[in-house]
């Protein structure tokens, strides 16, 4: 077995736990990547791999991105991810998620888990009866917490109008073209506010059902999963999985901005270059999709509420503009503003 430290992206990371459970069939990943703001904190994935290595680089990849995420969105808490590698037919029980509270919970504190890909607000009450280091649990109205689906969308909704004003030059989304891969929890939410605004859809998804359900919800037009990244729009919006700016799929967009919520969105970090090298604006993902960890988090503290929380998503559009402002003073691409950004704030700038 290739050590973690051996893999590309290995980033310095503080731990990497491997932990397995017989008896539930949990096989999990906890990385963290950095304590230096407070505990590391980040969602729980189920995802089945037919590489189990690559869950080991998921989990290195995406608790990076939360110790960007969480330090760009000023709040107290580093960067961690936990992943659980699912069979197959994606076989979750209560035995099993009971299992991974357990191997959180032996971690003492240094991770904070909630739901990521897979993974439910059932799922931490179920998580929740074997540790207290859990967040997105139900909550009252009003209160921070509970789903981060919906919050996470609000921010990147946020996010493509101010991208819209900078790359397009509208005020608003009435008649923009806006192409959505993945509509789930977060591009779901963002296509029904987009629809509002008037925007002119185009979406996709892995499950070509819930596509065709959604676009004749909201009068949007349903194109193949493997067509989306090649629509031409003005905004691309990628809201699945991650990976999906590389060499080829960059040469070939057709928009003037791209603005996600999927995590991990450049393949590698030559692609940064890249797209800044075609004049496409980029939002980097872990500061447009920094609603959901905002209300995680703010439960998990106990600080604030729901008013706090829209008002802390609300920052959003602002820390873009800084970011796109200073790419352009510079000519450095956005994405490696950014991380120069969280570099610092995390210590190691």
């Amino acid at each position: 077995m290739t050590a973690p430290w051996a893999y590309p992206d290995f980033d310095e990371h503080e731990a990497v736990h491997l932990f397995r459970d017989a008896a539930s069939g949990l096989t999990a990943v906890i990385a963290i990547h950095s304590t230096h703001l407070g505990p590391s904190a980040g969602g729980a994935r189920f995802w089945h791999y037919s590489d189990p290595a690559d869950a080991i680089t998921d989990a290195l990849r995406l608790s990076r991105g939360m110790s960007f995420k969480n330090a760009m969105a000023g709040l107290p808490m580093g960067g961690g991810k936990g992943v659980i590698l699912a069979d197959p037919k994606r076989t979750k029980t209560p035995e099993l998620l009971a299992a991974f509270g357990r191997s959180i919970d032996s971690l003492g504190g240094r991770y904070v888990t909630a739901e990521d890909v897979g993974m439910t607000d059932a799922d931490m009450v179920a998580i929740a009866s074997t540790t207290r280091h859990v967040s997105g649990l139900p909550v009252a109205a009003g209160s921070a917490g509970g789903d981060p689906g919906p919050t996470t969308a609000r921010g990147v909704y946020l996010g493509v109008l101010a991208a819209i004003r900078r790359a397009v030059g509208r005020d608003s989304a009435a008649g923009v073209h806006v192409a959505i891969q993945g509509v789930g929890s977060v591009g779901g939410g963002l296509a029904r506010l987009l629809a509002k605004d008037g925007a002119k859809l185009t979406i996709a998804d892995a499950d070509d059902r819930r596509a065709r359900a959604m676009a004749a919800e909201l009068g949007a037009i349903a194109v193949p999963a493997n067509e989306i990244m090649t629509v031409e729009a003005d905004v691309l919006s990628p809201c699945a999985l991650g990976a999906i700016l590389d060499e080829r799929s960059i040469e070939r967009l057709r928009v003037a901005a791209v603005a996600g919520g999927a995590n991990n969105q450049l393949a590698t970090p030559a692609d940064a270059d890249r797209i800044h090298a075609r004049n496409i604006l980029y939002a980097p993902d872990y500061v447009i999709n920094a609603g959901g960890i905002i209300n995680v988090v703010l439960e998990y503290l106990g600080q604030g509420d729901r008013a706090e929380v829209d008002a802390r998503v609300g920052q959003i559009p602002g820390r873009l503009e800084a970011i796109w402002s200073e790419s352009d003073a510079s000519r450095v691409p956005a994405a490696v503003v950014a991380d120069r950004m969280a570099m610092k704030l995390i210590g190691r700038g």
